[in-house]
């Protein structure tokens, strides 16, 4: 079991929990011996552990998507649960997104970040511009599509100083995973946050999947 190991900081609520490995790959980063999300993927070895993700990006962030009330009618009578659905990212070069259920809205938020720290992926940005054609990782190298329910989301490579032109949550999103100049196009009901975040994702994880492939 994890022992708790409390913290210098008298304002701290409660100790911070020593990571003790519970897979060969969980070892292999607490002892050093892999280092980087790359390599990771390079092995096609699965994230099981949300600390394996917290180890070697220490600086990873979140931002919670949406948090919405789940009711589901059983014998017991009508049970409440909180879905609540969070972004990843270093702003740099990993972004991921996970979903947690619970009974408490701090619950699920905790559960989703868990939850997407172990679907983190590296993002292959580039310059795939013929406006710019700087060599600079700026934009993404082509374009791509990705696809979350009945939305979809079309990134195509932007010149540099162009910015993220597209809506807040995906302007948000993007900006997580390091994207700094792209131009967007969406389909379909995009007022639904999880719909949205997952077609970034898709497509994002598409240029992980298929490297210097064009769609």
């Amino acid at each position: 079991m994890s022992r708790p190991r409390y913290t210098s900081n008298p304002r701290a609520e409660k100790p911070e929990e020593v990571w003790i490995p519970k897979t060969r790959l969980g070892m292999l980063v607490s002892s050093g011996k892999v280092t980087s999300l790359s390599e990771i993927t390079a092995n096609a070895w699965t994230i099981k552990e949300p600390e394996i993700t917290t180890a070697l990006i220490p600086n990873i962030r979140n931002i919670v998507i949406n948090v919405r009330i789940v009711q589901k009618q059983t014998d017991a009578g009508e049970s409440t649960r909180f879905s609540a659905i969070v972004a990843v990212g270093d702003g740099e070069s990993a972004f991921g997104i996970g979903n947690g259920k619970a009974r408490h809205m701090r619950d699920s938020i905790d559960k989703a970040v868990d939850d997407a720290m172990l679907h983190v992926i590296p993002v292959k940005s580039g310059c795939g511009s013929w406006e710019c054609k700087c060599g600079d990782s700026h934009s993404i190298r082509y374009k791509t599509v990705g696809r979350g329910g009945s939305v979809r989301v079309e990134l195509i490579p932007g010149p540099k100083g162009l910015g993220l032109v597209a809506g807040k949550n995906i302007r948000n999103l993007l900006s997580l995973a390091g994207i700094k100049d792209v131009w967007t196009r969406t389909y379909g009901s995009t007022s639904t946050p999880a719909s949205v975040a997952n077609a970034v994702y898709d497509s994002l994880e598409k240029m992980h999947r298929f490297g210097d492939r064009s769609q």
